[in-house]
């Protein structure tokens, strides 16, 4: 009886929270010139947005044209423990000491992502945890990217988006992380925080290799976004995009439809 009650619980907090949104929607005055005409829809699109290299400085535009876009915090910080055995948090906490006494910072960093071929990664930093984490969802909203996504893999060859179409590279700081294509049943072979980005944006399988000071969170979060921006920057022939099965974006949606 009790789990039935936290059930009904969580329900109505989720449906409170999605009348909540649409509500902010519906009111939203856009203040840029692509957000009014996102509201007026003259756009419909978002990759009309991103072929044209249009910045986005309005999260709601993400919102109104990705509306099943979802959000995750990444283990970026550490609480305190024991032999630095303290269990992994999404805020790490910095402080500066002044004459007044120490002044406390939280920063965290968030993924959102359709699970389809659009993911967006950044950080916030505030002096409180809820600030921080507002932060970080509307910049990683705003830098929201398509990937392109395929079959690269030899031993597979089925055509179909699971995985990457070729090995791509990022490098943040002394961190290089490397992405290559894996056969179907792979699975994500990456550090535990950087699969969640790479689930974030749609890729099932998936096989990876880094180096450097690779303890520093930080820097290979960005090595790997870094790596999953080039797969929509690198030009391919049509005949290789037929041949991969290459898709990016609502163009996997409708393909995946259609099958």
């Amino acid at each position: 009886m009790t789990g039935e009650q936290e059930v009904v619980k969580v329900g109505k907090h989720e449906e409170e929270r999605i009348k909540k949104a649409t509500l902010e929607l519906e009111n939203w005055k856009p203040i840029t010139a692509l957000g009014k005409k996102v509201k007026n829809k003259e756009i419909t699109d978002l990759d009309e947005i991103l072929d044209s290299g249009q910045k986005i400085y309005e999260k709601e535009i993400v919102e109104l044209l990705v509306p099943d876009l979802e959000v995750d915090l990444l283990l970026l910080g550490q609480s305190k423990g024991k032999f630095g055995g303290g269990q992994r948090r999404a805020f790490r906490q910095t402080q500066k000491k002044t004459r007044e006494g120490n002044k406390p910072k939280f920063s965290t960093v968030a993924v959102v992502g359709n699970k389809n071929g659009y993911v967006g990664l950044d950080f916030g930093k505030s002096k409180e945890t809820v600030p921080a984490r507002e932060k970080a969802t509307r910049n990683a909203k705003v830098s929201i990217i398509k990937i392109a996504r395929g079959c690269g893999s030899w031993q597979c060859d089925c055509k179909t988006p699971h995985t990457i179409p070729f090995a791509v590279e990022g490098k943040c700081g002394s961190v290089v992380v490397k992405l290559m294509p894996a056969p179907k049943g792979t699975g994500l072979m990456a550090e535990k925080e950087l699969a969640k980005i790479l689930e974030k944006a749609g890729i099932v399988d998936v096989w990876s290799k880094s180096r450097g000071k690779t303890s520093s969170r930080t820097n290979l979060l960005k090595a790997g976004f870094s790596a999953l921006k080039k797969l929509s920057q690198t030009h391919t022939l049509p005949e290789h995009k037929e041949k991969i099965g290459i898709v990016a974006g609502k163009v996997a949606i409708k393909k995946e439809n259609d099958e």
